[in-house]
């Protein structure tokens, strides 16, 4: 376990490093969940074992489902995971932990439990909005309940659910559709999603969940802007290989650009919905040379980053660590399309500004965004929120900022539980664990 603060390493000088990363945390949670509903024994190859994967994995084992370690020929542990379906039940509490996944793919699982199933989480995960996806479900008939949209709340499930045709406001989160669909094969008469709202954030990761059902031999027709149907039938059991997490590749394929030299991330995917992907496009505009080839994922930096005003609404997972590049880039920057993340784990558009003048960097908040404005880094002892992702913007900042501190660099631990061997690894040149 890491220590609670973290003195994050400053630049060394030019990397040469490569960083094997573990599995795509929005992979690992879709399959699961998806495997729990098929029709038979499924198994997850090399899937992230993380705070939210476990938080998913034994919330499932509290719905009836067996979700076990596979073991070699001789009885070791292996790294994939079995996942045995069975009559859902109720009667059980799920933790949510502060993942996002969690609270809004199961309650429309818990409708097809026989039984209330109860939903909670950490403290920060009270204030993350809830409300469509429950009022969703009251539409298909479900009994729920809450208090305002958030958490706690309890789903009253009677072993089965209608569907049909919903209408919900999903624009502040792609997930309140995906925990729809997801599930909307169980349903009787399947289920029609119609987002009615401002533009849908992180379309991405809702083709991710669609490809995911169609890998299933779910029947999804998503032909319609804004509209998603899936048909009833049963899901057949998954046999994947869960790709490495891209999103989680961003702060060490930064570091290219702050140190310079070059970074490499094997086994980046040649096609993947994951959002993350957009890093490829990002780091070229910001001047770094980025190469996709048999081997894997490089960028070459050369110790400076060229200024940038960039739409994240697709990708917005990704904004901590672009605002650290955006501080340190050679003019003002600007980030935009990413509202929304002000319900994430914490408001991350405050919590950047706040941090950020912390280093010295002016700041302004935009409807959308920020507006950063760099200046030489002070040190700084930058609080991180309980959220991960700030903790990779820390990390990005401390290597032009020497002195600095990440406080409760543990949270990083809800997708990436060996970050900082990572990334001290990164820095002196080696192989670090995945």
């Amino acid at each position: 376990m890491p220590d609670p603060d973290w003195p994050a390493p400053a630049s060394p000088g030019p990397l040469e490093a490569t960083v094997a990363l573990p599995g795509s945390k929005s992979l690992t949670n879709r399959f699961l969940v998806i495997a729990a509903l098929a029709s038979g024994v499924s198994r997850l190859r090399s899937p992230l074992r993380s705070r939210d994967t476990e938080l998913m994995a034994q919330a499932l084992r509290q719905l009836g489902t067996g979700v076990e370690d596979a073991t070699t020929a001789k009885g070791a542990r292996a790294p994939d995971w079995i996942i045995t379906p069975a009559t859902l039940r109720g009667g059980g509490r799920v933790d949510c932990g502060l993942a996002g996944t969690v609270m809004r793919f199961l309650p429309p699982v818990a409708a097809l439990c026989s039984g209330a199933v109860s939903f909670d989480g950490d403290e920060q995960a009270r204030t993350r909005p809830m409300g469509a996806v429950l009022d969703a479900l009251r539409d298909l008939g479900v009994r729920v309940h809450d208090d305002g949209g958030f958490l706690p709340f309890t789903v009253h499930g009677t072993g089965s659910v209608v569907g049909g045709r919903v209408v919900m406001d999903a624009s502040a989160s792609s997930q309140f559709v995906s925990a729809l669909l997801l599930a909307g094969s169980r349903f009787e008469r399947g289920v029609e999603v119609v987002h009615d709202g401002k533009p849908l954030p992180s379309l991405p990761h809702v083709e991710m969940t669609v490809e995911g059902l169609r890998d299933a031999g779910a029947v999804v027709d998503d032909s319609a802007a804004n509209a998603w149907r899936v048909e009833p039938g049963e899901l057949l059991p998954l046999d994947v290989t869960v790709e490495p997490d891209l999103s989680n590749a961003a702060p060490f394929l930064a570091a290219a650009l702050v140190c310079g030299g070059t970074v490499r991330v094997p086994g980046w995917p040649h096609h993947t919905t994951q959002a993350g992907d957009l890093l490829r496009e990002l780091l070229t505009q910001m001047g770094a040379e980025v190469v996709l080839d048999s081997h894997g994922l490089s960028v070459t930096g050369s110790g400076s980053v060229t200024a940038f005003d960039v739409d994240l609404h697709d990708a917005a997972e990704l904004t901590p660590v672009v605002a650290a590049l955006a501080a340190l880039a050679d003019g003002p920057c600007a980030i935009r399309g990413v509202g929304h993340i002000r319900g994430h784990e914490t408001d991350r558009i405050a919590a950047l500004r706040t941090e950020l003048e912390g280093f010295g960097v002016a700041v302004r908040e935009l409807e959308d965004g920020l507006s950063i404005t760099p200046t030489p880094l002070r040190p700084h002892r930058m609080r991180t929120y309980a959220d991960h992702r700030m903790v990779m913007a820390g990390a990005v900042l401390g290597l032009a900022a020497p002195g600095t501190v990440v406080q409760d660099v543990a949270t990083v631990g809800k997708t990436l539980p060996t970050f900082t061997a990572l990334w001290e690894s990164m820095l002196a040149g080696l192989d670090g664990p995945a």
